[in-house]
């Protein structure tokens, strides 16, 4: 079986804490195979937020890295409320959000950023799923980026 707890830690990555609910949601929800994730931010280490926006505050590049953030948050909300990245048997939808300007066309170049971590994790058949990479004129606390996604779960 493959094996996305060793996977992650051959990358070298380390997991920021996972974030408390800042409204009235939850950060996931099971529901019977299906893992939902609410979205989630760029958050750092220290706790703190990744801020800007991409195409005036900040590159594509750095946009992508923020995204990568993103996935790496997402990670920690999994691995601290479930255990095991290997409860996650693939990953099934993206929703990517990218904060920027309204000439910025690279959506899914930034998205990438969480989505090739994804692929890295839980490998290439099962780390990537179908999605979609959007911009929008603002996010809550002017972060770059906003994930959510569906999870499929191994059960039984």
């Amino acid at each position: 079986m493959y094996n996305a707890d060793e996977q992650f830690e051959k990358l070298g990555l380390t997991l920021p804490p996972a974030p408390a609910p800042l409204g009235v949601y939850k950060p996931y929800l099971i529901d019977g195979k299906y893992l939902y994730l609410s979205g989630h931010g760029p958050v750092q280490d220290d706790k703190s937020l990744i801020i800007g926006r991409i195409g005036s505050d900040m590159d594509a590049d750095a946009g992508k890295l923020a995204a990568r953030q993103v996935g790496l948050t997402m990670l920690s909300t999994i691995k601290t409320n479930l255990g095991s990245l290997n409860k996650v048997k693939r990953v099934i939808k993206v929703l990517g959000m990218v904060n920027c300007t309204p000439e910025f066309e690279k959506h899914p170049f930034i998205i990438n950023g969480a989505s090739e971590l994804f692929a890295q994790v839980w490998g290439e058949e099962n780390g990537v799923g179908v999605r979609s990479a959007v911009g929008f004129g603002s996010l809550p606390d002017n972060i770059p980026v906003e994930i959510e996604a569906l999870f499929e779960l191994h059960v039984g």
